[in-house]
């Protein structure tokens, strides 16, 4: 489907109640103008019969969009997946089976948005394999009452979706948590009970101290002793150019103190650095 056409069935600024009230005046079609447009989009890519089929068809996707706005979600996104599965299944359909588009589109529909919600609902996935997908969409409604699972509930559960009875157990504890705040916000009242509370601060620890200390003094005595190996030229241009607390010397300076092109105080610039690097590294 082209970009032009995906423009033009985009979710407009403002309210949902005015995106509705306008796909809902647009009007339905035949299954006889159906067929038309579909067979001249089929036959010579008629961009224009896709549009009509497109526009027809947008107060379907808000309905099943508004299935799934028990997820948190904000309703515009998941009409706005749902549409760009509605035009999958228009560039897919095939007036010659004997279909409408709605009965059709359902699949594509709802498979863009059960893509969106998975991968939005929640900071990490809660279903990754085949199994736990079917569970996420139908868990819920397979519940009788609040509160965990019992056995039976568990089996019968597992035996409706064609699952094993473990992989019920697994999607309804993931379903269960909630997405926790590493670094709670200096106005919540459970800021002590944040993950980042539970962490020891090692910072200041002697050790850790005496460590990076160490550290530090092992790595300048090997740049010195690094740049010892350099020619006073090199050196002298390595510490104008980086090491100098008075800011970085340019080129053409150091070009006109040793009578050179700048071109050449980069080439022993460059050597100099190379040779610096292999030594540390070493």
């Amino acid at each position: 489907m082209s970009k032009a056409l995906q423009l033009q069935v985009n979710i407009p600024l403002g309210s949902i109640e005015a995106y509705t009230q306008a796909i809902n005046r647009i009007p339905m079609l035949t299954a006889e103008e159906e067929r038309e447009l579909a067979v001249r989009l089929r036959k010579d890519n008629d961009l224009e019969s896709a549009r009509r089929l497109v526009m027809a068809h947008l107060r379907f996707v808000a309905h099943i969009a508004r299935g799934y706005s028990g997820y948190g979600l904000p309703q515009a996104d998941l009409i706005q997946e749902g549409n760009i599965g509605l035009m999958k299944a228009v560039k897919r359909f095939d007036p010659d089976q004997g279909v409408r588009l709605v009965s059709f589109a359902v699949h594509w529909i709802r498979a863009e948005i059960h893509e969106f919600i998975l991968r939005n609902w929640r900071i990490v996935k809660v279903a990754t394999t085949k199994a736990q997908r079917k569970l996420f969409f139908n868990l819920r409604s397979s519940k009788k009452r609040l509160g965990w699972f019992s056995k039976e509930e568990v089996d019968a559960v597992a035996k409706d979706l064609g699952v094993p009875a473990a992989t019920v157990l697994e999607m309804e504890s993931r379903l269960a948590g909630q997405d926790v705040t590493f670094d709670a916000q200096s106005d919540d009242e459970d800021e002590a009970m944040a993950p980042a509370a539970y962490l020891a601060d090692t910072r200041f620890e002697p050790a850790a101290q005496l460590e990076a200390a160490n550290f530090e003094e092992d790595n300048s005595q090997r740049l010195h002793s690094a740049l010892a190996t350099l020619d006073e030229r090199s050196r002298d241009i390595v510490a104008a150019r980086w090491l100098s607390d008075d800011g970085k010397t340019t080129l053409q300076d150091l070009a006109d103190k040793y009578n050179v092109s700048a071109e050449r105080i980069r080439q022993l610039e460059k050597n100099a650095m190379n040779k610096l690097r292999n030594m540390l590294a070493a």
